[in-house]
């Protein structure tokens, strides 16, 4: 049977990783500070301790996984990482989880190592015209990132690179382009648009008023977990080790993303644009790379995905107005 170790695990994308692999028939250790808050995790060993301890490092990685993934971090959406109040946890915190388990996995062995950076290691001067960003994996340098969580992935993927060259570890980079889906993060300011802009449809009455940062002209596209999840273990198959996107294609506007989201709850809302934190102009996964690498792309559309979505996160509101 085989081994993975899933790095938290207690969150969105980790949990779905978790059952993924169960599913293939994988052995699974998840490591978090937390539980999974919306499903109950299907590891076969879970291990609440934080990753920033080398001791809790060297607890778990008591072994030479055939699968590691990385995918423990302090993030959150603009609401928490744009304002700048969060930067120095961001990169402290962010950082030395990498350095403890790149260290463990140095001195146990490892078959493949899986870690997630973001598209906001991309260069701010290739993302202000919001109708033709530039996120072609080679366009990462000059480095410019527009906040200190795309600094500190920046510095992460060299990190690994590195651990790839002088140790043999091998890796695999992939850059995530904005991940939704059911049982994500929806509320507390560390939501993501999708999940927030189903939040607030939710929420509002059928001739309300949602709120949004911005003017709302900045793009993005967004990708459902079901396909990340493919595109990520599609990747850990191959021998190529990155960096590659995983993301969609599929750019819309955050006016658009709103307008898709009032049509499938069936509430034609108005928008109020206020100011807050609103990351670059624009922003959309470019995915030549993939294809020429894995032979393969993401192609559920939004709506598809956002179908999904915001049933779940309507019964989330719904439940979370009752048990008020």
């Amino acid at each position: 049977m085989k081994t993975a170790l899933v790095c938290g695990a207690g969150g969105f994308i980790g949990n779905h990783l978790v059952k993924h692999l169960k599913l293939e028939g994988f052995w699974v250790r998840g490591v978090d500070l937390k539980y999974p808050e919306y499903a109950e995790t299907e590891a076969d060993d879970f291990v609440i301790g934080d990753l920033r301890d080398p001791v809790v490092c060297n607890a778990i990685v008591d072994r030479s996984f055939d699968e590691v993934y990385q995918l423990a971090a302090d993030m959150g959406g603009a609401g928490f990482v744009f304002t700048g109040e969060n930067d120095a946890d961001i990169m402290h915190n962010s950082a030395l989880i990498n350095l403890n388990i790149l260290h463990q996995l140095k001195e146990n062995g490892v078959g493949k190592v899986f870690y997630s950076s973001s598209a906001c290691m991309y260069p701010e001067y290739n993302q202000l015209d919001p109708s033709k960003p530039v996120t072609a994996e080679d366009s990462a340098y000059p480095a410019a990132p527009d906040s200190e969580y795309g600094w500190e992935k920046l510095f992460s993927e060299r990190l690994y690179f590195a651990f790839n060259r002088n140790y043999g570890i091998n890796v695999r980079v992939a850059r995530f382009h904005n991940i939704f889906g059911e049982e994500g993060t929806w509320t507390g300011g560390r939501e993501k648009a999708p999940a927030a802009m189903c939040r607030k449809v939710a929420e509002s009455g059928n001739d309300g008023i949602i709120e949004m940062w911005g003017d709302g002209e900045q793009t993005r596209s967004f990708l459902h977990v079901n396909e990340c999840l493919e595109a990520m273990r599609r990747f850990m198959d191959n021998d190529y080790i990155g960096p590659i996107n995983i993301g969609s294609e599929e750019m819309v506007s955050i006016n658009q993303l709103a307008a898709m989201v009032m049509e499938i709850a069936s509430k034609p809302l108005m928008i109020k644009h206020i100011s807050g934190p609103t990351g670059v102009k624009g922003r959309n996964s470019d995915n030549t790379r993939i294809r020429e690498k894995l032979g393969w792309a993401p192609n559920m559309s939004l709506r598809a995905g956002l179908e999904r979505t915001y049933p779940w996160i309507a019964e989330q509101v719904k439940v979370a107005a009752v048990e008020s």
